[in-house]
């Protein structure tokens, strides 16, 4: 029989790698994505892998209970990967109920899905929570975020993933839910939406447009490559070890306006301009609210544990990315367009 495993948020940019992932590579499972097809959920990032015999997608809002349990009884789940999130801080500060919903609520609706339809067969179960570092609050100058820095949420972004992580260990203590979690360090490469960093400046500097950095650029994040995370993912879903959790991260800490003066000279090669001229459109802006200073992950549990480290530095996987979104102008007209909002109506409805 089958394995039968729910990808929630598959439609997503780290959700889709995921996604293409386990589809290619498990050709034994049934792979279903749910998605709610929010704003970031975009199935043209899945256009390969639309027509795989081992691959569905379902359209589900899994903060709706009734569409959630019919998908468990629809399917009898072995196993989920919950990446569906809203994620993007600075819509958590102008909406911050929305991120209660989703995060909150709808993590604990597919927990009690779980534990209603799992309750009498555990074995072989598994639910696994994806989550963020910036649960970990902000690091100074030193140190690095481990397994046992205690939660100190800044956002209502991450407040919301620190309250979520809560409700699954607190399902495992109580329930003994199977569960492990993740807490990734920030994620780049191709299929992001581009309200984020890399992508918006990638699409900026093309268009010769202004590239906003907050503050005076100064704050520190350690990069992702979202396909080494995908892996660490297939790795923890299969190896890692019931109620623990594991940090992912990319050992690649780099400053926003160092990080933008690197693109900015990528670009002006990639594109044939002189060297510097992507750089005169960095702008600098108003920080952000409650800007974390820096963000800096020890993954070093994953690495001994089950093996896990990075395939790329962050020069490598940046060429990689930038190449992908010159490469696929036509991807990202449709999302600043909109125009992939109705690819699900035209490519999986009129059938």
């Amino acid at each position: 029989m089958k394995k039968k495993l729910l990808i929630t948020g598959g439609a997503g940019f780290i959700g889709s790698h995921v996604v293409r992932l386990f589809v290619n590579k498990y050709p034994e499972y049934l792979i279903v994505n749910g998605d709610a097809l929010t704003y970031a959920g975009n199935l043209e990032n899945l256009a390969d892998v639309k027509g795989q015999p081992n691959y569905v997608f379902e359209k589900v809002d899994i903060t709706d209970e009734n569409a959630v349990n019919a998908l468990f009884e629809k399917y009898g789940f072995d196993g989920v990967i919950h990446l569906a999130a809203e994620s993007h801080v600075d819509r958590s500060i102008l909406d911050p109920l929305a991120f209660i919903r989703t995060n909150v609520l709808g993590t604990a609706v597919l927990l009690n899905a779980c534990r209603k339809y799992w309750k009498d067969d555990m074995e072989n179960k598994r639910f696994y929570h994806v989550s963020t570092d910036e649960v970990y609050g902000s690091l100074g100058e030193e140190g690095l975020f481990t397994e046992e820095t205690p939660y100190d949420p800044r956002s209502p972004y991450s407040a919301s993933k620190a309250s979520s992580d809560h409700f699954v260990r607190a399902y495992y203590h109580t329930y003994h839910l199977p569960v492990v979690l993740s807490n990734c360090s920030n994620n780049y490469g191709s299929n992001h939406f581009p309200e984020k960093l890399i992508p918006l400046a990638i699409h900026n500097i093309r268009n010769n447009k202004p590239v906003p950095v907050y503050g005076k650029g100064e704050n520190v994040r350690d990069w992702l490559f979202v396909e080494d995370h995908a892996r660490a993912i297939d790795t923890i879903f299969h190896q890692g070890r019931i109620g623990e959790t594991y940090n992912i991260g990319g050992f690649n800490e780099w400053k926003n306006i160092d990080l933008i003066r690197l693109l900015c000279d990528v670009m002006d090669r990639k594109l044939g301009r002189p060297e510097g001229t992507s750089a005169q459109l960095i702008t600098f802006v108003k920080d952000r609210a409650g800007h974390d200073l820096r963000y800096a992950i020890d993954a070093s549990k994953l690495n001994k544990e089950l093996g896990w480290s990075p395939s790329l530095q962050f020069e490598e996987g940046l060429e990689k990315t930038v190449d992908w979104y010159l490469a696929n102008e036509e991807w990202l007209q449709h999302v600043t367009s909109g125009a992939y909002q109705q690819y699900y109506e035209t490519q999986y409805q009129q059938r």
